[in-house]
């Protein structure tokens, strides 16, 4: 399997640094109102330490979209609680490292209960917060809309010319591809704000909602079998099922996960139409 391709909008490294520009403005508004009693801080220290919070809060939140995606894949579950769930867990590190950089720079002296309680609160609050304004401009990232196709220009009238062949049509999903992995796709596997696209030949990852990468597939037949994966009807090997959990396998050993409500008898029909190579029995 090739190595996943650079989407061509955004690299990883340009989106930390537009990451940690937008929390150095919200360290630098920290400073300047001094929530939670820091007002009283010397104004050059108080800045100092809102921008440390910042920093580390971004170290500490945001490798909790890897397990946010891990969840909402592998275990079907709702990204608006997972995302929650992370937050209450990653303020606890958090608030460890807000207690040692304010005792700095004397001597570390544990606090009480009472203090720890008020300041994973607060730390709550914030951390919550900024992670809540990330998953909302983020997803505001889209792709430029291609540019319309040059108008020719009238031939004159004692020179007939033939009509122009119509230029094809810009497709988002297969121009992003890189020509080694060719356009035969199998399945589409959403990961947070990418799609991973897996082909015959390999995968790579595009920056595209999943909805549109559905929609630019044309008449390739499949079906979406889960929140966060659609897969080829040409390209399911066979059905795999472990317990209660169902999953189909596709070429180049890539296995894809059906969700439980694909499995429901209102679902079940629409289901084995789409993979007619296996009966319903194979499903139930």
């Amino acid at each position: 399997m090739s190595e996943p391709a650079t989407p061509r909008l955004a690299s990883p490294l340009r989106q930390i640094a537009i990451d940690l520009a937008v929390m150095s403005v919200i360290g630098v508004f920290l400073g300047l109102i001094g929530p939670f009693g820091t007002m009283g801080l010397p104004a050059g220290f108080r800045m100092l330490i809102w921008l440390a919070f910042a920093y580390v809060g971004y170290a500490i939140y945001s490798p909790m979209g890897f397990m946010v995606g891990w969840g909402q894949t592998a275990l079907a579950l709702p990204r608006a609680g997972l995302w929650v769930a992370a937050v209450v867990i990653g303020t606890i590190p958090m608030t460890i490292a807000v207690l040692l950089i304010m005792s700095l720079p004397g001597p570390l002296e544990w606090p009480g209960l009472e203090e720890i309680v008020g300041t994973y609160s607060s730390v709550l609050v914030i951390g919550g917060g900024v992670t809540l304004l990330f998953q909302l401009i983020k997803p505001g990232f889209r792709e430029p809309a291609p540019l319309p196709a040059p108008v020719p220009q009238p031939a004159a009238a004692s020179e007939p010319v033939p009509a122009p062949e119509p230029a094809p049509t810009p497709n988002p999903l297969f121009d992003a591809l890189p020509p080694e992995l060719g356009s035969a796709i199998i399945a589409l596997e959403m990961e947070d704000h990418y799609v991973r696209v897996h082909t015959m030949l390999g995968s790579a990852l595009v920056l595209m909602r999943m909805r549109d990468a559905v929609a630019l597939l044309g008449e390739l037949e499949g079906m979406q079998v889960h929140r966060s994966w659609w897969v080829a009807r040409g390209a399911v090997e066979d059905v795999l099922r472990e317990g209660r959990n169902v999953r189909l396998k596709l070429a180049r050993g890539v296995e894809a996960p059906v969700a439980r409500a694909g499995l429901s008898p209102r679902f079940l029909p629409a289901m084995s139409r789409a993979f007619a190579r296996f009966d319903a029995h194979a499903w139930a």
